[in-house]
């Protein structure tokens, strides 16, 4: 457990789990993560915001008595999610007059995870503020950056945003600051992506809330603190925001070579366009750099053989997170090949509601693709090329 000083009398502590590989046994960890508690010491009281994985309680007990804390006045807990809330427990044991202070949603979520009794709770409001004496906590509900009960703590003399995962970053690193920003910015582009980008109507909404606040720091509960607001704000701005990149997106596989070869040739064509191109191959899919891609891709093309008269497992399987995730591209497409059965781009296109795209002619053939089809690759290439250009397509429908 690292404990530094961010201002006087305040404290981040993080502990940093160097070699975890994986997040919620779902999401790709290839830097490590950090969980971080930061303790708040006014003139009066003293509140820990946060705490962290269950895993590391003894080690966070052991630093907050290590710094010389006889007495813990409160326990703000911003997020009821176990790697934010899992240590209250044993913090209660020790410090059993502290209180934990929740809004309504997290509290009953506390409740049910941790069995936590009534009166070790304290209802918090929206905008509530409580005075630790000299130094005062201003709380704001900042529901559904994932979960449906974030708080945001802002220490108003200080002027530093608690913001628990939003704004975050899943990076172990010794650095107590987001110093090295291109590394950071990789980080949290893809905790974005897998974290955030589901709700990005109400990212955007909170970040607007934020601009009417004087913050000097953000002191998220995963990854550095940003002593430089403004580097992620504008971040979260771009990617939460409307606009695209003429950026495309390809999750692919292939049985036996036919559908790799319409794979080669159309990224051969949209590059001969001036398109930036990524193909994933779903069969090992890294779930985090896919996600990356999505932020701000203006086009996802779906190219898949065919199996059992659908998409091959692997591509419902990279369908269904592209779904789920919710990006803001504008185009997409599928192409493939088939057997017997043709009715793999139907069966595809009904695993995405949630995709608000212009859907691009798909290019489905049987067996090995013909010259026919190479010259209806070259149609979807230039169909792609126009739509990112911002001209009309007239095979979209």
């Amino acid at each position: 457990m690292i404990v530094r000083e961010l201002k006087p009398k305040v404290y981040s502590l993080s502990a940093i789990d160097w070699d975890r590989k994986l997040f919620d046994e779902l999401v790709p960890l290839p830097e490590g993560t950090s969980y971080n508690a930061y303790l708040v010491k006014g003139s009066e009281k003293t509140a820990l915001i946060d705490t962290v994985h269950p895993s590391m309680s003894d080690d966070l007990i052991k630093a907050l008595k290590g710094m010389g804390l006889a007495r813990l006045d409160y326990i703000v807990s911003n997020h009821a999610e176990a790697d934010h809330s899992g240590s209250i427990p044993a913090l209660l044991a020790e410090f059993p007059e502290a209180r934990v202070l929740a809004n309504v949603k997290c509290r009953s979520l506390l409740k049910a995870a941790l069995k936590l009794p009534a009166e070790a709770l304290t209802l918090i409001q929206d905008e509530q503020v409580i005075s630790l004496g000299d130094k005062s906590l201003r709380f704001m509900w900042v529901p559904w950056v994932h979960w449906p009960d974030t708080t945001i703590t802002y220490l108003q003399e200080d002027r530093i945003v608690f913001s628990c995962d939003f704004l975050g970053a899943h990076l172990a690193t010794s650095d107590l600051y987001a110093s090295d920003e291109a590394r950071v910015e990789r980080a949290a582009l893809t905790y974005y992506a897998e974290i955030m980008m589901p709700y990005r109507p109400n990212v955007n909404k909170h970040l607007k809330r934020l601009e009417g606040v004087d913050i000097e720091m953000i002191a998220p509960s995963h990854g550095p603190v940003h002593a430089r607001p403004d580097f992620i704000l504008s971040l979260y701005r771009r990617w939460a925001g409307d606009q695209t990149r003429p950026q495309v997106v390809i999750p692919y596989l292939s049985m036996y070579e036919s559908t790799a070869k319409m794979v080669a040739y159309l990224v051969d064509r949209l590059m001969g366009k001036g398109l930036s191109v990524q193909p994933f191959n779903v069969v090992d899919l890294d779930s985090g750099r896919f996600a990356s891609a999505l932020v701000e891709a203006s086009t996802i093309v779906f190219a898949s053989p065919t199996v059992l008269d659908g998409p091959h497992p692997a591509m419902a399987y990279a369908a269904y997170l592209a779904n789920a995730l919710r990006p803001k591209t504008k185009y997409a497409a599928i192409i493939g090949s088939y057997g017997w059965g043709t009715g793999m781009p139907e069966s595809l296109t009904a695993l995405l509601p949630n995709l608000k795209v212009a859907w691009l002619d798909a290019v489905n053939t049987g067996g090995a693709p013909r010259a026919e089809d190479f010259a209806a690759l070259d149609r979807l290439a230039d169909d792609i090329r126009a739509v990112n250009l911002g001209q009309e397509v007239v095979s979209a429908s």
